[in-house]
């Protein structure tokens, strides 16, 4: 027979969508938010963009040759990671710093874990916190919009949300204000957000999840909802950073989970800790235990019965 019937293993369908076409989507998506920061922080901003990014994929380029591995630049992962490390520094930075948060990010984190669809956190979530453990002071400097004179952390939005009124809303919408790249202009990452949900880059789940959780959770704790939704890297976190393919479940009930625990982990830290900022460690606590997620929530295989629990008849 000509035709024979050929059984191979799952998946059986398969999308025209490549990694380089999500990961440009993803890049498309931040390109709002960036250009918004060169607008509230001037050319700084756009060069830390792009030392980042140079660097993300520098490294990735040359750890791979180093370990006779192909290179997978093309599928601009590495890109990415760089434009997200970018918009969670302030653009003051010292370039120094920056180049060494994208080593962490991509050799440490990424590559020494086996590469893409390896790293058991997100890469540039890391970077982000080693550089604020290791670099405090620099990493808690933020320049004020237009003039360029430097502030203390206290200053952000979010440390002095008591004191801010409906009035401060549409500043916190627009970005006129001090904190890191991906903190302000909270209208930018929305639109980038609604983007990647429209073009079925990610699901909305998570995302709405995540929102929904420090909303609710912050009424009930007696904070403005809004202030603490539009500052703080928030959004930037529930759309692009907590959506990553290979560090968020895959399952429905999962990602649902997913977006309750980063939720409540973010607001025990704002309301209960001594820091302003608990977006970054919530996202890496959920992607430790995201293969528990994973094991609990996925679908039972067809035609396998479930094991009987021990003690039961």
């Amino acid at each position: 027979m000509a035709n024979k019937l050929i059984v191979n293993a799952a998946p059986h369908i398969t999308g025209a969508d490549s990694t380089q076409k999500i990961m440009g989507r993803v890049c498309l998506a931040l390109v709002p938010a960036l250009a918004a920061s060169v607008i509230v922080f001037g050319a700084d901003a756009l060069i830390l963009t792009a030392v980042t990014v140079a660097s993300c994929v520098f490294f990735e380029w040359a750890y791979c040759k180093l370990m006779g591995r192909e290179v997978p630049i093309a599928d601009l992962s590495a890109v990415v990671t760089g434009m997200l490390l970018a918009f969670n520094l302030p653009a003051s930075m010292p370039w120094w710093m920056a180049i060494v948060g994208a080593f962490i990010s991509i050799v440490i984190i990424k590559q020494l874990f086996g590469g893409l669809g390896y790293n058991f956190a997100n890469p540039a979530i890391v970077g982000r916190i080693a550089l604020a453990m290791g670099f405090a002071s620099r990493m808690t400097v933020y320049p004020f919009p237009d003039n360029g004179i430097d502030a203390l952390a206290s200053a952000t939005p979010l440390a002095v949300s008591g004191q801010l009124g409906s009035s401060e809303y549409v500043t916190l919408l627009l970005g006129q204000h001090g904190g890191v790249l991906g903190e302000t202009c909270a209208l930018a990452i929305l639109a980038g957000g609604i983007y990647l949900i429209a073009t079925k880059v990610i699901s909305p789940l998570i995302p709405v999840t995540y929102l929904g959780t420090v909303a609710v959770l912050s009424l009930a704790a007696g904070r403005d909802p809004v202030v603490q939704l539009l500052s703080g890297g928030l959004m930037l976190g529930a759309f692009f950073m907590a959506t990553d393919y290979v560090t968020s479940p895959t399952t429905n009930k999962g990602k649902l989970i997913f977006g309750v625990g980063l939720g409540v982990i973010t607001c025990a830290i704002r309301f209960l800790g001594t820091m302003n900022e608990g977006v970054s460690f919530a996202i890496l606590l959920m992607n430790l235990v995201v293969p528990y997620i994973e094991i609990n929530t996925r679908q039972d295989k067809l035609g396998i019965a479930k094991k009987k629990k021990e003690g039961a008849k």
